[in-house]
């Protein structure tokens, strides 16, 4: 093609810049469409604090959240942040569950087992996508769907796979919990979530052949439970594993399989400190029942020795008698008719779970063939000189000591299930 003349160009220049003057630039037009910046989480404000700092530099995780914002502003479209960030969450749950399993470097000396690094640097990433401010144009609506891509990818809820197959083991679903109380002391570590690590991707040898568990972990947060979190990540799952079993840290000293689960929220204040009660909220209330019950083999996880901690058939739940205003407790499960004020795990979210859980179990058909239910840990101590929140250190020998312990009693009350379930 033949060059234009200067005169030609000279016009057409004149002409473009006419144009652009009379129209707004794109990176103004763009950056109206932004939302402002919200302020940061009570969560994420604890990290702030030395202790989750100390954490993640003795894991080598603090380098996480700074890699994650240099890649996340490297995005020139939302589409490509998408992509970015469901990346990078998927990769930090894959990279927690390889150092509680042993693979590749420690990163630190805090020990493998611990759940914590990937609490503390998932809320590291939840804060730079909060507080990021691109080039382009991001709606509050697309900012909160990046989070909870985040939330959904760094937590192993799209990593729940399994080998097809006749010869295929028998599929199980295992999930933990974050750490919670953290303003009581802000060093906790939460047993549930540690055995989800130490479990995720593992074959397990049981008396009816080996079992391929997967796992996830859920938030320790009131609103993400009314939002839907545990029903869409285990609805696509239910219909394909053996047995599933939520579990989280119960009681101190000892094991619960939880026999009842109630619909009731107690208000206990969450990791955002906000506190909810009343009914569990679910889809379709109308056929909402007060109370759902486990198909786990409750009497055979209780008598098996699956460790140091004695294993319990927990009966127990709270009620509101048929025509009745008052509590009342009864040892032996509810009465017909009564509405839930505490399932046998209690009034919080652990009890939730176990209710979300199993009524999504009932509500899929699938009661009378999947054995399904929640199992309390132990509470995770430290040792007996390490207790002061305040001036105590972030782990010591007895705390991993019984750590390791719940995590290898989780794995083998797995394996009673899934013989039990199948004898």
């Amino acid at each position: 093609m033949a060059p234009r003349s200067p005169r030609v160009r000279a016009g057409l220049l004149g002409l473009g810049l006419a144009l652009a003057a009379c129209l707004p630039t794109s990176t103004s037009a763009t950056a109206a469409d932004t939302a402002p910046v919200a302020a940061p989480t009570a969560e994420e404000l604890r990290l702030d604090r030395a202790v989750p700092r100390e954490i993640l530099a003795a894991s080598g995780f603090d380098a996480v959240a700074p890699e994650f914002a240099r890649r996340l502003g490297a995005a020139h479209s939302y589409a490509q942040a998408r992509r970015v960030v469901a990346r990078e969450g998927s990769a930090l749950w894959r990279r927690a569950v390889d150092r509680a399993q042993g693979r590749g470097p420690a990163g630190g000396e805090l020990s493998r087992d611990d759940d914590r690094p990937l609490y503390w640097a998932r809320l590291a990433m939840s804060r730079e996508v909060r507080e990021w401010e691109p080039g382009f144009g991001l709606s509050e609506s697309r900012r909160a769907s990046l989070a909870q891509e985040l939330e959904r990818t760094s937590r192993g809820q799209t990593d729940i796979r399994y080998p097809r197959g006749a010869q295929a083991p028998k599929r199980v679903l295992v999930t933990g919990f974050d750490p919670f109380t953290l303003d009581r002391d802000v060093r906790i570590s939460n047993p549930s979530g540690a055995s989800a690590l130490a479990l995720d991707g593992t074959v397990i040898e049981t008396a009816q052949g080996p079992a391929r568990v997967e796992t996830a972990v859920f938030p320790v947060r009131w609103r993400d439970f009314a939002e839907g979190t545990v029903e869409r990540a285990l609805r696509p799952a239910l219909r394909r594993v053996d047995l599933f079993t939520t579990v989280s840290q119960g009681r101190v000293g000892r094991f619960d399989v939880e026999r009842t689960n109630g619909a009731w929220r107690g208000g206990f204040p969450d990791n955002e400190n906000v506190s909810r009660t009343g009914t569990v909220p679910v889809a379709d209330p109308a056929s909402q029942p007060q109370w759902t019950t486990t198909t786990l083999p409750y009497r055979e996880i209780a008598a098996a020795d699956t460790g140091r901690f004695p294993v319990y058939d927990n009966t127990g739940v709270t009620e509101i008698p048929a025509g009745g205003t008052d509590p009342v407790v009864r040892p032996d499960g509810p009465t017909a008719g009564s509405s839930a004020r505490a399932g046998g795990g209690g009034d919080y979210l652990s009890n939730e779970i176990a209710y979300r859980a199993t009524l999504l179990r009932d509500r899929l058909g699938l009661r009378e063939t999947l054995p399904g239910g929640h199992v309390h840990t132990p509470v995770l101590q430290f040792g007996a000189g390490n207790t002061d929140p305040a001036t105590g250190a972030v782990t010591d020998p007895e705390f991993v000591r019984n750590r390791l312990d719940i995590i290898a009693q989780v794995r083998e009350i797995v394996a009673v299930a899934v013989s039990g379930a199948a004898g």
